[in-house]
């Protein structure tokens, strides 16, 4: 759907907000022309857990304190709101809520990407005749053509992190919720949908291609809902909203919410957004993000890549005629492990994990299995630690965990590297972790690559803001905003990969039995 222009007549503005609503923390950063902070704001995501593997957000409560950062960040910088020339809004993907089209009252708080409440309904279809009859027909239809839009639904499966099944769930388990649907009554929304029709009023009702691709439920190849999966898990196709570019006017936050009527000028979902602030514009860019999970995405310009080994195809980001391909690979349980282990009082301070790791020359054979979120290839996968001793320190439990998040990307790297048919330019990390030296040297160690890290970690943010920028006109073009890039630090391998060998072949075994708990 295209999407309007601001309005030629409007004052010129200095100044423009990224807001990264995350899922452990909301952020918001006022940015200049150069790209420069001037004023921040973050508070922190409060989880709800009413049942074991349920995870859920209160609306109510994010909504309060996505409003709460704006307002904050703004005055921080010493501005008015008037001096925002538009907001960029990047959200955690996943997700989603529904409500009653009339009322807006919400049919149950946000389902969150981490919930598993699903992990039966994934199983069973995964395990289903019906899913093997789809993948035979796709595979031949992928053999006979040679299309690769055949290629992702013949080994499709589903994962408790896409939205698909949860909201099958929903229309299984919420009456009203299902009552709705039947009407035409229901609404479904990600965070940034949900977020844009409160700031509206309920006017704008929208989404964006890369929240959209992000789902589980939209083509990334035909850029629409999926009628046939909607069909096969019994999703009505009229709950969802139209699909607009990403860096738009999607309309302005009513003037009551902030005191004036602030343009929104970017929508776009988390992972999409680090790689437009990375400035990943061109096939062959690289962006790993350790954050709360952990994601590798390569950009594959026009072409979509799918692979059978755990990659998938995602819309990175419309502009205009412009549509930017992305591949993607993830993995769970990355700052959220490091997290525990200070709650469990393994260190104070996340930065004294670097230290702690360098203390000890190896783990002395302890390995750490991330799995306290849902893994995509096994939903019961146990975190868990092995190789225990009486000797053992904490010193070696840090580093377990630490070389675990290396492990990983080395293990994604190598699949994309086989499965993607594009040279890799470049790799660019960012993320809470990447401030982390170990990780960030280990990984360049095991994947002999270079990496570089840009001085600010919050790339989700800076990337919202960019997308604003260019359809405020607050920024002219993508080669301005690579001018604005800054580099902190760049980690280039220093060790031989195989000094690594002998203790990530006992984590592969390690994780081999952690498997189908």
């Amino acid at each position: 759907m295209p999407c309007e222009q601001q309005e030629s007549g409007a004052p010129p503005a200095r100044y423009v907000v990224g807001v990264d609503v995350g899922s452990t923390v909301v952020k918001c950063h006022v940015y200049d022309r150069a790209a420069a902070v001037r004023g921040s704001s973050c508070r922190k995501v409060e989880s709800i857990f009413p049942r074991p593997g349920w995870v859920e957000l209160d609306p109510e409560v994010l909504w309060s304190q996505f409003v709460g950062v704006i307002k904050e960040a703004v005055q921080v910088a010493g501005l008015h709101m008037r001096q925002i020339a538009g907001i960029g809004i990047s959200t955690q993907r996943g997700t989603f809520i529904t409500w009653h089209k009339r009322t807006g009252k919400p049919f149950h708080n946000f389902i969150s990407w981490q919930d598993s409440r699903s992990a039966d309904l994934v199983n069973s279809w995964n395990k289903s005749l019906l899913l093997k009859v789809v993948h035979v027909i796709f595979t031949i239809l992928h053999f006979l053509t040679g299309n690769d839009r055949y290629l992702a639904p013949s080994f499709l499966t589903f994962s408790t992190q896409q939205a698909s099944m949860k909201l099958s769930w929903v229309f299984k388990n919420i009456y009203e919720a299902e009552e709705a649907a039947k009407n035409h009554n229901c609404c479904f929304g990600t965070v940034d949908t949900w977020l844009l029709y409160r700031l509206t009023k309920g006017s704008v009702y929208a989404t964006d291609y890369s929240n959209a691709s992000a789902t589980g439920i939209f083509e990334p190849y035909t850029k629409c809902w999926n009628p046939t999966l909607c069909s096969l898990l019994s999703i009505p196709t009229s709950i969802y909203p139209p699909v607009k570019d990403t860096s738009c006017n999607f309309g302005s936050a009513d003037s009551e919410i902030f005191g004036a009527p602030i343009p929104i000028m970017a929508m776009v979902a988390d992972q999409q957004s680090a790689m437009f602030g990375e400035c990943c514009f061109h096939p062959g860019d690289a962006k790993l993000t350790m954050g709360t999970g952990g994601f590798w995405n390569v950009n594959t310009g026009e072409r979509l890549f799918a692979s059978r080994r755990g990659l998938y195809p995602l819309i990175g980001w419309k502009i205009g005629e412009e549509v930017v391909y992305l591949t993607e690979g993830c993995m769970s349980d990355v700052g959220t492990a490091i997290k525990w282990a200070q709650d469990i009082n393994l260190f104070t301070n996340v930065d004294e994990t670097e230290k702690m790791a360098r203390s000890v020359v190896d783990s002395q054979g302890v390995c750490f299995v991330p799995g306290f979120q849902v893994s995509v290839n096994d939903p019961y996968i146990c975190a868990s630690f092995m190789g225990l001793k009486p000797s053992t320190t904490r010193n070696h439990l840090v580093r377990a965990i630490l070389e675990s998040v290396a492990f990983r990307n080395k293990q994604l790297y190598d699949i994309i590297v086989k499965d993607v048919c594009i040279p890799l330019r470049s790799i660019r990390a960012d993320g809470g972790v990447s401030n982390n030296s170990f990780v960030m040297q280990m990984t360049s160690d095991l994947i002999n690559k270079k990496i570089e890290k840009p001085a600010n970690a919050d790339m989700s943010s800076l990337g919202a803001a960019f997308l604003a920028g260019l359809a405020s006109g607050f920024w002219s073009d993508k080669e301005q905003l690579k001018k604005l890039r800054r580099i902190e630090a760049v980690f280039e391998p220093q060790k031989d990969s195989e000094e690594y060998k002998p203790a990530m072949d006992t984590w592969l075994q390690a994780m081999k039995r952690s498997l189908r708990w």
